[in-house]
């Protein structure tokens, strides 16, 4: 099911990175500011157990949650939203997925993975922060799958009607959560209007 967080926010803090003339400290900032924005929507129905703990006043019966969480970022562009979503989660565990999208292809490549123990029982959360063809998006919750992961969230920032189609065909059982949906496509696989190679951009390389 996908899901565009509309709020102002989000909006605001991603026209800022959408402009050509906003710079690579200005980027990563409004992208940790954003992922810690979205975290807090998708986390909303995240399972809870309840407990009995004492207060400085006396004993309390509340909940705290009930499952890991592992993060997985798509590397390299997905390590741009891991600290946005680890200052609002700070027991999550990250693991790490190295795919790279051959440029004449378009098809994914997989040169890394490592994972947490739990991540069978975990709600694992798929990070990147642009759904394009999705091809890259699929191969990742294929790997998690193969891991024994279940409970599977993908969160990018922009995302394009293909990309969000391919990943629903694939997978079914995965909630696809974005910033934005944007028009298209365009001929060499970029999204339009999109905001340029996030990669590069994070990182400081284009």
């Amino acid at each position: 099911m996908l899901h565009v967080l509309e709020h102002p926010l989000i909006t605001h803090k991603l026209t800022q990175m959408r402009k050509t003339t906003t710079g690579t400290k200005d980027f990563r900032q409004n992208l940790d500011e954003i992922a810690g924005l979205m975290a807090y929507e998708i986390t909303r129905d995240l399972p809870v157990k309840p407990v009995r703990i004492e207060t400085p006043v006396s004993a309390c019966d509340t909940y705290e949650l009930e499952k890991d969480i592992i993060l997985v970022p798509i590397l390299r562009a997905g390590l741009g939203m891991v600290n946005g979503i680890c200052d609002l989660i700070p027991t999550v565990k990250v693991a790490h997925v190295g795919l790279y999208r051959d440029e004449e292809t378009l098809e994914p490549h997989v040169y890394f993975e490592k994972y947490p123990k739990e991540i069978k029982d975990a709600v694992v959360i798929i990070v990147d922060p642009m759904l394009a063809t999705g091809g890259s998006a699929c191969a990742a919750i294929d790997m998690v799958k193969r891991q024994g992961a279940k409970n599977i969230r993908l969160v990018c920032l922009v995302g394009a009607p293909e990309g969000a189609k391919e990943v629903e065909k694939h997978h079914p059982d995965v909630d696809i959560y974005l910033a934005a949906l944007d028009e298209k496509l365009n001929e060499k696989g970029y999204i339009v209007p999109g905001l340029g190679d996030a990669g590069d951009r994070i990182f400081g390389t284009k």
